[in-house]
């Protein structure tokens, strides 16, 4: 008996002791593991709307550049902006043009704002009350434009906003260092609407040194900023700007409130600051459970196990063993997960560089010195919307290629429904479609007269053949315009001419040709099918996009 009780107490010494270990390490494991997956969520949702602030704020900055009109006292001045901004994101609540007018033109702005048939043309105060104009001596900041013009909208323009408590400083200092500025919360359209933020963009006409007004765009603070999903592991809150104890956050709904924080309350589980509209938001993130609490809970379990089967040496340490494989998978599956985000995003920030670089050739090239702005501005706009319509189309297939026949759709090529396309179903990779976006929006473009003389009957062929086998494969494309002539057709620009004799060749790697024939005008172009596909591109897209698999 003795003998027995010294072995049951040793085994219990020994399970105590292991049962001990085993949780402290289960503890520790864990904690780090939650503690990992709470910084790794923090962090990508930090970068995402740093992302979405980018995005909107290159939308302001794109905008007010475009802006060439030689007079700001106008009520549609955001005409040729409208097709553009819609391009880029549609999720804002008003864009709005705000000029800045000399006394002696607040009778003109109102009779522009009369003439577009707004619900209230004559120049007053933020508030809708009366302006006093007769002693103005200064220009003041007055809303002529805005979009979307709805009956909510349609009674806000002919309101001077310089004495306005939020987006008066905003305005003055965006004029003082011209660059786009944000403004701080504000309730958007009316004093109970959403919450949200302004963003104004200064215009400044060519060889001014002086803005002549701003363009503004305003959005909901909650799906900007505070846009969360509901499983996440933290819930996150703004800082507020104009009060250090006070944060906003948006309910399931999306609705943002304001609440108190005092100095004693339990500070957050980690801070992000992000940047918009020169100005630095700090956002506070609180996790939703308690990591120290859940790991106390998971070592207590297997403490108890591990004491409940202390008889059991051998089914103790498989258990243990077992622990710790299953910890250790997942440690693996998320490292591997986080080598995987970081080569997804390098090749991310390699085909938005690639993408700018290519915006940036075609706005240099087409608003070139000496050239025709209002031809230039639309030409901009077409080929800047046909980048566009390839991007869509690349990220609905994951960067995998795009089906070649749905690079003519109507969104994004001039009269696509008078075009007969022909040609096998084939997918093109990711670089080719960039260029033959660009390629198929020029050709026709330059086809305005051509298209004027037939009607509604296609009169523009475009169709594509595969001749040959294996290495030898090739790639044939042709376009044809009927009752084109040298002389009735619109000459290519020369960016057009570039891209037709050079860029587009060279990027695919073959040859191209264009002529005149008795009846029409012909564009000829040769490349490798390989290079068209470029399966190692599509490749290594699947493989950024394969699922990680934890490690045996």
């Amino acid at each position: 008996m003795l003998r027995l009780g010294v072995i049951i107490a040793v085994i219990a010494l020994v399970g105590t002791v292991l049962s001990g270990l085993a949780a402290y390490r289960v503890h520790d494991q864990e904690l780090a593991i939650d503690r990992i997956a709470l910084a790794r969520a923090i962090d990508v949702h930090a970068s995402l709307v740093q992302d979405r602030l980018t995005e909107r704020e290159l939308l302001a900055r794109v905008a007010s550049g475009l802006f060439r009109a030689p007079s700001v006292i106008k009520a549609n001045m955001l005409q040729p902006l409208r097709s553009s901004i819609y391009a880029f994101k549609t999720d804002f609540v008003v864009a709005a043009w705000i000029a800045r007018l000399k006394p002696d033109e607040l009778t003109a702005a109102q009779n522009e704002l009369q003439r577009a048939g707004f619900a209230n043309p004559k120049i007053r105060n933020f508030d809708d009350k009366p302006l006093d104009t007769a002693n103005l001596d200064h220009p003041i900041d007055v809303l002529m434009d805005l979009e979307p013009r709805n009956s909510e909208t349609s009674a806000l323009p002919g309101r001077a906003l310089d004495d306005e408590p939020t987006v008066g400083p905003m305005l003055a200092r965006a004029m003082t260092e011209g660059k786009p500025i944000a403004s701080n919360p504000i309730p958007l359209l009316r004093l109970d609407g959403p919450i949200g933020l302004v963003l104004a963009a200064p215009v400044a006409p060519e060889g001014a040194s002086t803005a002549a007004g701003f363009v503004t765009f305003s959005y909901e603070l909650g799906p900007l900023m505070l846009t969360n999903d509901d499983l996440s592991l933290f819930s996150v809150a703004l800082k507020d700007p104009r009060s250090a104890e006070d944060e906003l956050i948006a309910n399931e709904q999306g609705v943002v409130t304001t609440r108190s924080r005092p100095p004693e309350a339990v500070p957050p589980s980690a801070t992000r600051t992000v940047t918009f509209g020169n100005r630095d938001w700090t956002l506070a993130y609180y996790a939703k459970s308690n990591a120290v609490r859940r790991a106390e809970q998971t070592a207590a379990i297997v403490g108890v196990i591990g004491l409940a089967l202390t008889g059991i040496v051998c089914g103790l340490f498989g258990y243990v063993a077992y622990n710790n494989l299953r910890l250790s998978r997942e440690i693996q599956v998320r490292i591997g997960f986080e080598r995987r985000l970081t080569a997804v995003i390098d090749e991310l920030n390699h085909r938005v560089k690639n993408i700018l670089a290519v915006i940036q050739s075609i706005v240099t090239r087409t608003l070139r010195h000496g050239s025709d702005i209002d031809v230039a501005r639309e030409l901009l706009i077409g080929r800047i919307h046909a980048m566009s319509n390839v991007v869509t189309l690349l990220s609905e297939s994951q960067w995998q290629g795009v089906q070649l026949r749905g690079l003519f759709e109507a969104r994004a090529i001039p009269h696509a429904e008078r075009i007969a396309v022909s040609g096998p179903d084939i997918t093109v990779s990711a670089r080719a479609a960039q260029s033959l976006s660009l390629l198929f929006f020029e050709l026709a473009s330059h086809s305005d007269e051509g298209l004027s003389l037939v009607g509604k009957h296609p009169h523009i062929t475009a169709k594509w053949e595969i001749t040959g086998d294996g290495p030898e494969t090739v790639f044939n494309f042709r376009w044809e315009e009927f009752n084109t002539s040298e002389a009735t057709r619109r000459p290519d620009s020369d960016f057009g001419l570039i891209l037709l004799d050079r860029v587009a060749p060279e990027a695919l790697g073959g040859t191209s040709k264009r002529f005149f024939t008795e009846a029409s005008y012909v564009y000829e172009l040769i490349a490798p099918m390989e290079t068209v596909v470029d399966m190692t591109e599509r490749d290594r897209t699947e493989q950024l996009s394969a699922p990680v698999r934890p490690v045996h």
